[in-house]
């Protein structure tokens, strides 16, 4: 253990809505340690159920700011009982689950730069706060502060097009509205506005923390071209909001060294770097080391989409974020709630349950499926707002039923067509180099994978994503540490290991599926225009 330890590496920590989680990785990029606390089971003082406190009217949701504190100070203390080596620790950064906000009470700075090293955190920093039950990602009860805000800067186009995203409730511009209108005390003696991610490096740094610009882009607030707080936004949401948030910096900085807290109580160097923390998404991102042109379609419960972009187009649908690694680029987000268990009502409807059999019915139909074409949705979907069940024939006839092998095509070249057209509509571009890396549950189905490959045009590669916004952290905070160094993240991340590959475009796909998507596209709009009626 001893040897193990006194390995120079970096922390990659994770403030997740559940867990509060740490890697350590060293210098050949090998991750040799790791540990969790989970909060609805370590810390059952919060009484928190998933991690959070679901309120009375169903729509608000919050977690006890204290009780990330004290996680905090569990890990440590079983990282310095198990006898990890703090000494040989070169930087650290981490991740926080995005859209959370923290409010710092006036005066907490002060508490902040005079720790005790002979008490933990969380003894010292319980009356740091003005607000004790944050807002996180979870909670929709800001409705009517988005309606005011999109109003204020002339719609929700416009304020996509400035911030990356339309008003969403969960974003922290609109929570912070909320509490001001609501709580008009508590903000006024709120000396500083975090995020879960810069709250957390705040912790570490003893002083405040900036937001960094991948975080900070999914606020609301966030001008995402100039990298400025939009002053139309912040003067929507509240007063004096400027001087709370602070500056954003780029997602790579080196925020400042460690405190002397932690080098007195756990013995971290004092020259151990923090480098600014980031959102959980961002930090996957790196944790999946994609390059420009890359796409991560992560196949769970919903669909997920991280695309890195060059030239954003922002839209109604989707989120653009300040790339984490590449200050000159972007990264976009896609969620389609429709995904794995649509994938497995159509397997139990039309291949007895079994996923062999769906595989053989992808085996035995053609690319393009004849031209037949289906929409699954059994849940609103988000990306876009379409619920039911549609079925086109080739002549573009909506029919009632497909045979079993056709129904098994149709929803899984549909589910991937959506995909690409969405990414497209966000300013997404298939380059020659691009690579799909593929996470999920259904990433360990090949067939699957084989139709994702012929949609898009690009090869499918697998990737242990196990705890990608941790590892994603270590990997930013050796880029952290060479930055000025102008090189590049993907430099740093050479020696990680590599993606296998599992799946190449069929030769001819591209024809294939050139015009089907255009039908695919039409088909979509034709729904939209039949279930929501004309544009306003």
């Amino acid at each position: 253990m001893a040897e193990r330890a006194a390995r120079r590496c970096c922390l990659g920590w994770d403030f997740s809505t559940q867990q509060v989680k740490v890697v350590a990785v060293d210098a050949e990029l090998s991750v040799f340690y790791e540990d969790s606390v989970q909060f609805d089971r370590d810390l059952v003082e919060f009484g928190t159920q998933g991690g959070v406190h679901v309120h009375k009217d169903g729509l608000t949701v919050t977690s006890p700011v204290l009780m990330w504190v004290q996680a905090l100070d569990i890990i440590l203390e079983k990282m310095k009982a198990s006898g990890f080596d703090f000494s040989q620790v070169l930087a650290l950064s981490g991740a926080g689950q995005q859209h959370g906000s923290v409010y710092w009470k006036t005066g907490a700075s002060q508490v902040l730069t005079s720790l005790s090293p002979d008490l933990l955190l969380h003894e010292q920093l319980q009356a740091c706060f003005s607000i004790s039950n944050c807002p996180v990602w979870m909670d929709s009860s800001t409705a009517a502060q988005c309606r005011q805000l999109e109003a204020a800067v002339g719609g929700a186009q416009a304020l996509s097009r400035l911030t990356g995203s339309r008003a969403y409730e969960r974003f922290t511009g609109n929570q912070i509205a909320k509490i001001y209108q609501q709580n008009p005390e508590a903000y006024s003696h709120t000396e500083r506005i975090s995020l879960v991610s810069s709250f957390a490096a705040s912790l570490f740094l003893g002083s405040y923390s900036p937001v960094d610009y991948s975080d900070g882009s999914g606020m609301n607030l966030l001008q995402i071209q100039d990298k400025v707080w939009s002053q139309a936004c912040l003067g929507a949401c509240a007063p004096r909001l400027e001087e709370k948030l602070g500056r954003p910096v780029p997602s790579c900085s080196v925020v400042g060294p460690i405190s002397s807290y932690f080098v007195q109580r756990y013995g971290f160097p004092p020259e151990c770097k923090v480098v600014a923390f980031t959102g959980d998404n961002p930090a996957s991102l790196a944790g999946m080391r994609l390059e420009e042109g890359d796409i991560a379609v992560s196949l769970g419960t919903s669909d997920t989409l991280f695309l890195w972009l060059q030239e954003p187009t922002p839209a109604l649908e989707g989120h653009i974020f300040c790339n984490p690694v590449d200050p000159q680029h972007y990264m976009a987000l896609l969620c389609f709630k429709n995904g794995s268990l649509m994938r497995e009502k159509i397997r139990d409807e039309s291949a007895s349950g079994s996923w062999s059999e769906f595989s053989k019915a992808l085996q035995s139909t053609e690319m393009g499926n004849g031209g037949n074409l289906g929409f699954y949705f059994d849940v609103m979907e988000i990306t876009p707002e379409i619920i039911g069940r549609h079925r086109f024939s080739a002549e573009n006839r909506e029919v009632l039923a497909f045979p079993r092998e056709v129904e098994i095509r149709a929803l899984i070249e549909g589910q991937f067509m959506a995909k690409k057209i969405h990414a497209e509509a966000l300013g997404y571009r298939v380059m020659p180099k691009t690579k799909i890396l593929a996470t999920g549950g259904a990433s360990h189905n090949r067939d699957i994978l084989q139709v994702l490959a012929d949609v898009f045009g690009a090869p499918v590669y697998i990737i242990d994503t196990a705890n990608s916004a941790c590892v994603g952290s270590t990997y930013r905070a050796f880029h952290g540490l060479a930055a000025g160094t102008d090189m590049p993240f993907a430099e740093i991340v050479k020696l990680a290991p590599d993606p296998r590959l599992v799946a190449t475009p069929t030769p001819g796909a591209s024809q294939v599926y050139e015009a089907l998507l255009q039908r695919y596209a039409m088909l979509e709009q034709r729904i939209l225009s039949q279930t929501q009626g004309p544009p306003e």
